[in-house]
């Protein structure tokens, strides 16, 4: 601790309020104490701690950008959870998770006083990026994590068969994919199971149409796509997406579902509202924050687990109005 002390320029007894998670230093000097800790590789006993204070009733939640719908439920689902079993939630939120931006983020979480870490979205962050103390109980969701963690998710593949499968099942000869962004998984598994889907019952797999989640990117595909008069029905890797598609087709005379059908994925509320209402795949967003809150409190009663205790979440077609056969 008196290297740290040294190396930061503050007192021993400073650097061990900041071990402790103490409210009672000034950011900067926090900041400073965190960066020597790293750079010495120092890593406060936490066992020790609880053994004197007790739990320490905070649970650590790291999450990608959560203006973003499911990443802001989601979290929703934490705070709530948390709160019924009288814990306060510490949130750090990271722009770029695949970059040093996580690995002192996570850092700094698992160095304050938290009993647990959930981690709500990563991207496609690997493991070596967290640099997680071994004890820490953490639980994490839909990332290339759930290997190596105890996770909650949803089914995310079984629910891209049920969006594909039933336009399919409406005559339509194949089915078009405006994806996610590159980085996230979910994203990615939404994909490879759109192309796999096809391939089982041996239709074209027609060239994926790059995307994101915003409804602008929505509709710069769904501008793309009304000019190719053999595009009949379009899978979106998300709702906003979906609805931007939507715009987009109406503008140039292509109407939905006459003529294209389109699905979601997220089941978002405003979906039932648009014009027409948006057939699209329900995940419980809230319910992955719960599930992953009553990991990291079961890991820390009874120890930590591995990747292999995973919780799938089901997901549920909603068939409305944005989906018919095909007109002749």
């Amino acid at each position: 601790m008196s290297d740290v002390a040294r190396l930061a320029g503050v007192s021993a007894q400073t650097v061990s309020r900041v071990a402790a998670g103490s409210e009672h230093v000034r950011p900067d000097t926090r900041e400073r104490v965190l960066r020597a800790m790293n750079q010495l590789g120092y890593s406060p006993n936490r066992a020790a701690q609880a053994l004197r204070r007790g739990s320490f009733k905070t649970i650590g939640v790291l999450t990608q950008q959560i203006q973003r719908t499911g990443e802001a439920l989601t979290t929703a689902g934490v705070l709530e959870a948390a709160t019924a079993v009288g814990y306060a939630v510490n949130l750090v939120q990271v722009e770029h998770p695949a970059s040093e931006e996580l690995r002192e983020a996570v850092y700094r979480l698992s160095h304050q006083a938290i009993d647990g870490l959930v981690v709500v979205q990563a991207g496609r962050a690997g493991r070596e990026q967290l640099a997680l103390p071994p004890s820490m109980p953490v639980a994490v969701s839909d990332s290339t994590l759930v290997d190596y963690y105890p996770s909650a998710s949803a089914d995310q593949a079984g629910g891209v068969r049920n969006a594909v499968k039933h336009l399919l099942e409406l005559g339509h000869h194949t089915v078009h994919h405006v994806c996610g962004p590159e980085d996230s998984q979910s994203s990615l598994i939404r994909r490879a199971t759109w192309t796999r889907t096809l391939q089982e019952v041996g239709r074209e797999v027609p060239e994926p149409v790059p995307g994101g989640w915003e409804a602008a990117a929505g509709y710069e595909a769904g501008l793309r796509l009304a000019a190719d008069p053999e595009v009949t029905a379009v899978f979106c890797a998300n709702d906003e997406l979906a609805l931007g598609l939507i715009r987009a087709m109406h503008e140039q005379g292509r109407r939905v579902p006459r003529d294209v059908s389109v699905v979601g994925f997220d089941g978002l509320a405003v979906g039932e509202y648009s014009f027409p209402p948006l057939t699209t795949v329900r995940q419980d967003f809230k319910r992955h924050g719960r599930e992953m809150v009553g990991l990291v409190l079961e890991q820390a009663d009874s120890g930590p687990l591995d990747g292999s205790r995973s919780i799938i979440i089901p997901t549920e077609l909603l068939v409305r109005g944005s989906t018919a056969p095909p007109t002749a």
